[in-house]
């Protein structure tokens, strides 16, 4: 069987190795070809995270290059698109798609809708605010990230929808052994640039909370400046080192926003936390509310002064700590897990077919 991914990026895009790409391997074992074809290439993503600008005739050579791509859409017996065909541009692709009973399957793991719909463009918001919605209802399954998406997804008329979180190949995963390891407790976040906003948007939180309990910040993944007054590291993220980088961690965090774009998120950070038995601290916000059990895994909180409490606990108490990267890592291992998810993904690229 040959499956066509049409994914957004290449490896190097977190979506796209998260939702797709680690999959590959387990689907080659099971006797599946896997064909992949970015819409995005790796060059794009240099200038996107470095904040480059990116020419038009640049992003023009992208269109074309998908639009050849589905010239060949019948040589596959499945195919698999992440979020849509082309960005910024109507769903007649996929309406077309539909009519000629190609049965796509379209994965999700964030609100790509509120692009559109939630505009400050009034034309974006005029010609595409229902676009994510027909893309989802001509599908013949969605794969949604958490339960926010699978109702979008199920209001707009989608065939099957089918939850499918955003999850860690645990193996890969060692626990952190010696939770005392440190002199200094380390807190720490992973992410983007494009996330480090929430990070900044609570600087001021970290600051306070330092003055009477020290601790040393890790940032993973972004490299900017951010207004606080206690010693900050900077690891240079990658793929090899993440699971190193994050095992140095005591505390993991999560910080959101409270806007309809954070309902989409599929809470990976905590998942990587917890795989490597970290405690973790987030925002009550979204699917953080699903993967952290409050006192029981992690704190989840709703304003300065509880991030404040919160932490002060943990970072005062190693046995907490440990309680409660014990509990998460068992929560991470049933819940979300790369195993777990193979078992969801190929009855469905199996059972997939034409009327």
């Amino acid at each position: 069987m040959k499956i066509l991914y049409l994914t957004k990026y290449s490896r190097n895009g977190a979506s796209s190795r998260l939702r797709s790409y680690q999959y590959f391997p387990l689907l080659k074992e099971k006797g599946l070809n896997v064909i992949v074809k970015p819409f995005f290439d790796e060059d794009y993503l240099i200038q996107l995270y470095s904040k480059k600008k990116i020419s038009k005739l640049k992003i023009s050579k992208f269109y074309f290059r998908r639009l050849y791509a589905l010239l060949s859409i019948f040589k596959y017996d499945r195919v698999v698109i992440e979020k849509e065909l082309f960005p910024y541009f109507f769903s007649w692709f996929e309406k077309i798609l539909f009519l000629l009973n190609v049965k796509y399957i379209v994965d999700y793991d964030d609100a790509i809708f509120h692009n559109y719909d939630m505009s400050n463009s009034k034309l974006i918001h005029f010609f595409f605010k229902n676009k994510i919605g027909n893309v989802m209802k001509y599908s013949s399954c969605v794969l949604a990230g958490n339960d926010y998406l699978a109702k979008k997804a199920r209001q707009s008329g989608a065939n099957t929808v089918v939850i499918f979180p955003t999850v860690i190949d645990i193996k890969n995963y060692k626990i952190k052994e010696n939770v005392t390891l440190n002199e200094t407790v380390i807190i720490g976040w992973i992410g983007s640039p494009s996330t480090f906003k929430y990070v900044k948007n609570i600087a001021h939180i970290l600051s306070k909370l330092q003055e009477k309990n020290p601790f040393e910040l890790h940032i993973i993944g972004a490299n900017e400046n951010i207004a606080f007054k206690g010693k900050t590291i900077f690891p240079k993220w990658s793929e090899d080192t993440e699971i190193e980088q994050l095992s140095k961690m005591d505390i993991g965090i999560m910080p959101l926003e409270n806007t309809p774009w954070e309902l989409g998120k599929c809470s990976y950070k905590l998942i990587q936390y917890m795989g490597v038995g970290l405690p973790v601290v987030a925002s009550s916000i979204g699917m953080n509310k699903e993967v952290i059990e409050h006192g029981i895994n992690g704190f989840l909180v709703n304003n300065d002064q509880e991030w404040i409490d919160k932490l002060s606990i943990l970072i005062s108490d190693s046995t907490l700590r440990k309680h409660f990267g014990v509990y998460g890592r068992q929560k991470v291992e049933r819940e979300y897990s790369l195993n777990n998810n193979i078992k969801k993904l190929i009855p469905i690229l199996l059972n997939v077919r034409p009327k």
